[in-house]
């Protein structure tokens, strides 16, 4: 990040000529000529030539000077937020060049909670303006909670920046062929009576590979509850011309009422259950699972819930490959793995990795045997699970990979689609950071850090986004993250990915 100084105030510029005369050299007069000042002027230089320009000096050096005194002072040193303060009057301007796409959305409310929908423009996309579709639940202001929603967001207008187009550009056709135009935010609204804690989607495909897939949300509420719904339809308006919404399209499919009024942070869809298999977790350390049945579509909550954790249950993540397994964390401290078949409803794997909350984790998609976690000091952790053989917590395996870069707590953590090295963090300190772990501490490249202290190696980049909250990949824009926080929707594709 640079920072920049508050403008100063422009200096005043030399007064014009009236009526946008130019002064023009004084020839001289013969002595017995007489000049007649109609207008008096208190004095006159006999020898003064003017060169062309309204205040007598070129036009390039006056240009120069005014656009010296009314630009901002730049200080473009790294500035890493909890590692630095800004001074009265700085505020952060993010460094273009480092950026492909930057792009902010301000929704009605602030979303604790995003997840990006999988769409059928195409995968690897790498055409601008780019679109992203997406599912949000709001948190509106206290004493408003009626005007809470759920929003199907479509993003589009999402053009290339300037800087980055200038240098990555193939040819001068490409350029005239990509639009610039400005981001455009349009919404859906599905009205809920309190605040979304977290929110995820699920899609079932079709029989026919030109309608669009089933897509399910499921938004875990502030008084406990969970709705289901299909969101299909609100996708459909988007781009359907004269496409009308019917009323029930805003109704839940289901409700999920096991959790009682205990408020709950943890949902997570199974990958591996095309109809659908939904995990939910809420403060009093329980887990509910969901089943919906492929042949009517109903929902079935299985009445006794999986229980170990002594805390809350803060998120819930199932295994890519493993049909029946999903892992839970807790805010004791420990992360647990199940198996949704257990009639017992106890863990099979229980593990301490942290002494504080353990808020979130992740589980890899590319190389199923890693699982992140994100925790309540600002430390995360990657673990692998070859390690873990032992129900007990009394050996604590060792994670094989362990960072404390952020300076508060880790609200967010997912792997990137396509590359098993890479992982998006959100933390507390306002930063969204992108991290590579195949990067070597021994890499004479990979030391530079830009003279900044305690800055890992592996640590690719730094956003600076206001309360951020969480972020998502967008698995068919390579590289392209979405992010939520108090400030709106940040989406960005950075150089470094």
């Amino acid at each position: 990040m640079a920072k920049r100084a508050a403008e100063d105030d422009p200096q005043d510029s030399p007064q014009t000529l009236k009526s946008g005369d130019r002064p023009v050299a004084d020839t001289g007069l013969a002595d017995s000529e007489q000049f007649e000042d109609d207008f008096e002027d208190e004095f006159e230089s006999e020898d003064e030539i003017f060169e062309a320009g309204v205040d007598g000096r070129p036009d390039v050096e006056r240009e120069a000077e005014q656009s010296a005194a009314g630009a901002m002072d730049i200080d473009k040193q790294t500035f890493i937020p909890g590692r630095h303060k800004l001074d009265a009057g700085q505020t952060l301007a993010p460094d273009l060049s480092t950026y492909e796409m930057l792009h902010t959305l301000e929704p009605t409310w602030p979303c604790l909670s995003i997840d990006v929908v999988r769409d059928q423009l195409g995968d690897g996309r790498k055409s601008y303006p780019a679109t992203v579709y997406a599912v949000a639940g709001t948190q509106a202001a206290q004493g408003r909670e009626k005007e809470n929603q759920i929003m199907v967001l479509k993003l589009s207008g999402l053009s290339r920046n300037d800087e980055a187009r200038n240098l990555n550009s193939d040819s001068e056709d490409e350029d005239e062929d990509e639009e610039n135009s400005d981001p455009i935010l349009e919404t859906r609204a599905i009205p809920t009576s309190c605040t979304t804690n977290r929110i995820r989607v699920h899609q079932s495909p079709q029989a026919s590979g030109s309608a669009l897939p089933t897509t399910l949300s499921a938004a875990m509420q502030e008084n406990g509850e969970v709705l289901i719904h299909d969101i299909t339809p609100q996708l459909t308006s988007f781009d359907t011309p004269g496409y009308t919404l019917a009323p029930s399209a805003t109704k839940p499919l289901h409700t999920v009422r096991s959790h009682k009024k205990n408020e709950g942070y943890a949902v997570a869809w199974s990958p591996l259950h095309p109809a659908g298999k939904l995990a939910t977790g809420d403060i009093s350390g329980k887990i509910f699972v969901t089943t919906r049945a492929p042949a009517d579509g109903t929902f079935t909550t299985d009445a006794t819930p999986f229980t170990g954790h002594s805390s809350s249950v803060e998120d819930l993540c199932w295994s890519p490959n493993e049909k029946f397994v999903f892992a839970s964390a807790s805010s004791d401290g420990t992360v647990k793995i199940w198996d949704s078949r257990s009639k017992s409803h106890t863990a099979a794997l229980s593990i301490k990795v942290s002494d504080t909350d353990v808020n979130v984790l992740a589980w890899s998609t590319l190389t199923p045997h890693l699982l992140a976690t994100g925790h309540e000091d600002g430390s995360f952790s990657v673990h692998d699970l070859r390690t873990w053989r032992s129900a007990t917590t009394s050996e604590t395996p060792k994670p094989v990979a362990h960072f404390t870069f952020h300076r508060e707590q880790i609200t967010s953590l997912q792997w990137h689609p396509t590359d098993d090295s890479i992982i998006s963090v959100c933390a507390g300190d306002n930063t969204l950071t992108l991290w590579d772990l195949a990067v070597e501490l021994d890499d004479e490249e990979s030391k530079y850090t830009a003279d900044v202290k305690d800055v890992p190696p592996q640590l690719l980049f730094v956003h600076y986004m206001e309360m951020v909250k969480e972020a998502r990949w967008c698995g068919q824009i390579p590289g392209t993250v979405v992010g939520t926080g108090g400030a709106g929707f940040g989406v960005l594709k950075t150089i470094s990915v």
